[in-house]
């Protein structure tokens, strides 16, 4: 889509409300984006969720649909949060607006499109607890020679592989080596773990994101639909999404591509749970005319505690460049104390 269609499809910045004030230079830029996708790296203590909320408001303010924003977070708490937040901003409820964690809206999207999904309608949504249940029964039924790892090893292996695309034997050659001995096993208590789930008609969490993007993927009628309705996509602390739910948000912003995401690559830290570092990282790539901006103005720490990670971050070999800067007094400088 040419940058004229996406300006006509979003409403001109206008002069901003009073609330609009409090905001840093930093926020500011933010929220008054014009169209098209933008990469906010919003370090620590930056105001990351009070921009969210300001930009929600705007996008409504300016005559946006609610209905035709979806907001994507890691807790169905934190977007009610965000858009009551933004309610209060502008004065009025925002009913209809989309929000809450990606297996929230796959959940939504599966249960209104059963059919095409190829689950009925009634399927079952099984907790943690539930699968390692599951998966507990399945391995005192099998017999293996080989080392069985405990069922939540087994559901970890299982859910690493469909969140990151790759096999069941590349995940333990690459994670769990001293397993590898056992790839027959392990592979035999996961296959029978699927099929069980899929004759009792169960998903898990993960079936939830997979599905939804094969449904995305191989329906053409659906993905449109929602392509069009989603004329505004936000997703917070995206240096935490997986492979999955990236490439979701890839197809659902691929139409009107006014597609805002927030993060901060120095907070990686869930690669274990198969978040991708990639996504981040190589956003721009997947979408080069996007705008990047930097929230750098730290309301939370005292200079001597961010001097301190400026400089921990500094060797970070592949990172968005950025410096936080605190708004508090000096104050003593940090300390390391060893407990025994």
């Amino acid at each position: 889509m040419d940058r004229d269609r996406i300006r006509r499809l979003l409403p001109e910045a206008g002069i901003p409300g009073e609330h609009y004030g409090k905001l840093n230079r930093e926020q500011r830029s933010v929220v008054m984006h014009g169209g098209g996708p933008m990469l906010v790296l919003a370090g620590a203590g930056t105001g990351k969720t009070t921009t969210v909320t300001h930009r929600v408001a705007r996008l409504v303010e300016t005559g946006a649909d609610p209905g035709s924003i979806l907001l994507l977070t890691f807790t169905n708490k934190a977007a009610r949060d965000m858009m009551m937040r933004a309610g209060r901003l502008i004065g009025e409820s925002i009913g209809g607006l989309w929000g809450g964690t990606f297996h929230h809206l796959c959940n939504m999207i599966l249960r209104m499109h059963g059919a095409e999904s190829g689950y009925p309608e009634s399927y079952t949504i099984m907790d943690r607890d539930d699968t390692r249940q599951m998966m507990k029964e399945i391995l005192s039924e099998l017999r293996s020679d080989g080392i069985v790892p405990k069922p939540a090893v087994l559901i970890a292996i299982n859910s690493l592989a469909k969140n990151s695309g790759r096999t069941i034997e590349q995940i333990v050659q690459e994670r769990f080596f001293p397993l590898s001995e056992n790839i027959p096993g392990i592979s035999q208590a996961i296959r029978s773990y699927e099929e069980r789930k899929e004759r009792l008609n169960l998903l898990d969490f993960d079936d939830l994101l997979v599905n939804t993007l094969d449904l995305l993927c191989k329906n053409g009628t659906v993905a449109d639909a929602y392509q069009e309705r989603f004329m505004h996509i936000l997703v917070d602390e995206y240096q935490d999404t997986n492979h999955i739910q990236a490439e979701i948000v890839d197809r659902l912003a691929e139409l009107h591509r006014n597609l805002m995401v927030v993060g901060d690559d120095a907070q990686s830290i869930y690669s274990f749970r198969g978040a991708d570092f990639e996504n981040i990282i190589r956003f721009t790539d997947r979408y080069p005319e996007a705008e990047t901006y930097r929230l750098t103005t730290n309301y939370r720490s005292t200079p001597e505690i961010l001097e301190l990670a400026n400089d921990a971050i500094s060797h970070n070999t592949r990172q968005f460049r950025k410096e936080l800067r605190s708004v508090k007094y000096n104050s003593g400088k940090p300390c390391i104390t060893a407990l025994e």
